[in-house]
């Protein structure tokens, strides 16, 4: 065999490997990794109590109360939790949502998604595979942010072409 063709043959074979794991859902198995800055405290302590009391574990990575703080301090451990398979996926919250998105998606396999819509949120599952939502605590309403978690948790990636799409998002310097 030619030694192209071999390195063709291994590099069809990792996609099929990686496309397989995009395919997977979230194991309920794990805990959800949850995290927030002073902004998004109070909605962080809401959701945590609505997700405990519907069966899900959940990881709290702080903040620990209602004071100024740092949002990159609570969004890498939430985005390092989930890249080592420590928990299923990821909620963040902050004012935006904005800084700890920014933050969160520097970690190589993460794909953290801003959602203040429905429509976001199963989009973000469906093509980008998403594996942490993040929610903007001054723009939007609580029940909605539930309603987006919920639909988040509930819609499945679609893999095909979108899985040729997420497989090339990762850097490969």
């Amino acid at each position: 065999m030619h030694p192209a063709r071999g390195a063709c043959f291994l590099w069809l074979r990792y996609i099929c490997i990686l496309l397989e794991k995009m395919n997977a859902s979230f194991d309920p198995s794990k805990p959800i990794a949850i995290g927030s800055d002073h902004a998004g405290f109070e909605y962080k302590q809401q959701i945590i109590n609505w997700l405990l009391s519907n069966g899900h574990l959940v990881t709290d990575l702080g903040v620990g109360e209602n004071k100024s703080v740092d949002y990159p301090d609570y969004a890498h451990p939430v985005a390092k939790s989930v890249e080592n398979g420590g928990s299923c996926f990821g909620i963040l919250f902050c004012g935006s949502a904005n800084g700890v998105c920014m933050t969160a998606n520097k970690h190589q396999h993460i794909r953290a998604a801003l959602c203040w819509q429905g429509e976001i949120a199963q989009l973000v599952r469906q093509h980008n595979d998403a594996n942490i939502i993040c929610l903007p605590a001054r723009f939007i309403a609580l029940e909605l942010a539930k309603s987006l978690i919920e639909i988040f948790m509930e819609t499945e990636f679609e893999g095909g072409r979108h899985g040729i799409r997420v497989g090339k998002i990762a850097c490969s310097s």
